[in-house]
């Protein structure tokens, strides 16, 4: 398994959709549509060209996981689209550890961030344990100093100080 820069091909494009409807619809049950997340279908332009990043995980060939980095302005940055395949998750491969010290790694020492947000589903404990032992801390949505969309399913926001 290798974890690489996002290169734009309509395989690995593909891998990632099936990825993501995977996490958040047969799994997750968040009934989200890839029309309500068009920076999937524009990642160099969405996310590479304004300074941030994005990052594939693959396993044979196949996309098995992937984050990204949506840089807002010089200070700020928002985590996105982090999944993992179930089976990647956790001991022994811990896979989604990995590509957030990728994307970790990149906002402070490439593009010398100082805060990092994030929107996850109420629903999702997994993940907010994740996050909360990475020293995200829960706030309200009116507290967050950042414009940016997301398909809002009864999120909770989380930030983190670099």
């Amino acid at each position: 398994m290798k974890i690489e820069t996002y290169k734009n091909n309509p395989q690995t494009l593909a891998g990632l959709v099936d990825l993501i409807e995977f996490c958040q619809n047969d799994e997750a049950h968040l009934d989200i549509k890839m029309i309500e997340q068009s920076d999937v279908f524009e990642i160099p332009e969405h996310y590479q060209a304004t300074g941030g990043n994005f990052w594939i995980a693959k396993d044979n060939g196949l996309t098995v996981g992937s984050i990204g980095l949506l840089k807002l302005d010089n200070k700020n940055g928002v985590l996105k689209k982090f999944f993992t395949y179930p089976k990647y998750r956790g001991n022994p491969v811990r896979l989604g550890q990995k590509l957030y010290e990728q994307f970790i790694d990149y906002a402070k020492n490439e593009v010398n961030l100082e805060t990092i947000f994030l929107d996850t589903p109420e629903g999702e404990q997994r993940s907010h344990y994740f996050y909360e032992k990475q020293g995200f801390k829960l706030i309200n949505r009116d507290k967050l100093a950042a414009n940016y969309e997301f398909p809002d399913r009864n999120s909770r926001i989380y930030k983190l100080n670099l």
